[in-house]
């Protein structure tokens, strides 16, 4: 997303210290760059590709800034808060990198108006996550767990793990972002039908992904399987609640790998219990606190502050035979990980050899 281009503000220095030198490894040396919040899963990549960065776990704040003003690059990830106030400490400052696809902890205006430039991490798990979408949708449409756990009991009664063929039914997608664009064609592959709700509609598209947009009743009404893909907010908060769940077509399965307070839990209970819902898979729960970076959950800032153990153990779906529960997981995958670090590197490298219609620019 394109918010500004800037300039360097020491444009004719930086240019005659860079002008001269014919690759990006000899820029570098010349440079001080810092990585904040690095996890361990990053640190190769990281130094890989710049050897003389310096790497720490910490998160840049107003206490410890002081320490790295000499800076002239650095990349952070959501907790370290550059406001004003950190970037004042930082004067020698002509970049930053977040690690992530928001940067709402970057004071951006005070960027702008001191000439520093901001890049971020616009997409990294789009197949990702959709891939984890029907990895649930098949795990419940074919009993993959059920059978698991009835071979480990060595009880091979087929009978009772009796699955569905995906193959001519209805997918209802609700949502059609990218992850949902990306759900919707491998639904494709499956060859089934699919319905969309979405706010906006583009008739192109429908004509050439083959699906039909239609209203949330009629989608509910009609789907074999109902998968979310929605931001959280006051207008889709409880999408899915108590008075909508009658509205499924009985014997659907309800997927969501969005965001948890999509969903109303009394209403999965209802659905249930009333026979309506076959099966549900969650990725995400209502009770979760609500994330703005799937990829926080993996930093050590956010397993202080929320226990994921506690809550899944504790949920009341837990246990039940019909509900999938997986912790949040459906962004990880060692190939999204590393899109995060290489757009970050790729970004940081176009920088320093000036190429900024190259770079990704927020």
């Amino acid at each position: 997303m394109l918010i500004f281009v800037i300039v360097i503000n020491d444009e004719k220095n930086f240019s005659a210290e860079c002008g001269h030198i014919k690759s990006v490894d000899s820029v570098i040396k010349r440079m001080k760059i810092v990585f904040f919040e690095v996890q361990n899963w990053e640190k190769k990549l990281l130094l890989s590709a710049f050897p003389k960065a310096i790497l720490t776990h910490e998160k840049l704040t107003i206490d410890n800034a002081s320490r790295y003003q000499e800076a002239k690059i650095i990349s952070c990830f959501i907790y370290s808060a550059l406001n004003a106030e950190v970037l004042k400490l930082l004067p020698h400052l002509v970049y930053i990198g977040t690690r992530s696809t928001g940067y709402d902890h970057i004071d951006v205006d005070y960027c702008k108006k001191n000439h520093i430039l901001v890049t971020n991490v616009p997409e990294y798990g789009t197949n990702t996550v959709a891939e984890h979408t029907f990895a649930l949708i098949l795990s419940l449409t074919r009993k993959i767990y059920q059978s698991i756990n009835q071979s480990k009991n060595l009880n091979f009664d087929q009978t009772t793990i009796r699955g569905i063929d995906l193959y001519g039914k209805t997918l209802g997608i609700v949502g059609l972002g990218k992850i949902g664009q990306q759900v919707l064609r491998i639904a494709k592959g499956f060859q089934m039908n699919v319905l969309v709700y979405n706010r906006t509609k583009d008739s192109k598209l429908a004509q050439k992904l083959d699906f039909q947009y239609v209203e949330l009743e009629v989608l509910l009404a009609r789907s074999d399987i109902v998968s979310l893909h929605l931001a959280l907010n006051e207008h889709t908060k409880h999408i899915v609640n108590k008075k909508r769940i009658g509205q499924f077509k009985k014997g659907a399965y309800l997927v969501n790998t969005a965001r948890g307070g999509l969903i109303e839990t009394e209403a999965i209970i209802d659905g249930l219990e009333q026979q309506i819902l076959e099966g549900v898979g969650l990725d995400v729960l209502e009770e979760e606190k609500e994330l703005n970076e799937e990829i926080a959950i993996l930093s050590s800032e956010y397993k202080r502050a929320v226990d994921l153990k506690t809550l899944v153990y504790n949920h009341i779906l837990i246990n039940h035979p019909k509900v999938l529960i997986t912790p949040h997981n459906a962004f990880n995958s060692v190939e999204a990980l590393h899109r995060i670090a290489n757009t970050s590197i790729k970004n940081m490298q176009n920088f320093i050899v000036k190429r900024l219609k190259d770079i990704t620019v927020v």
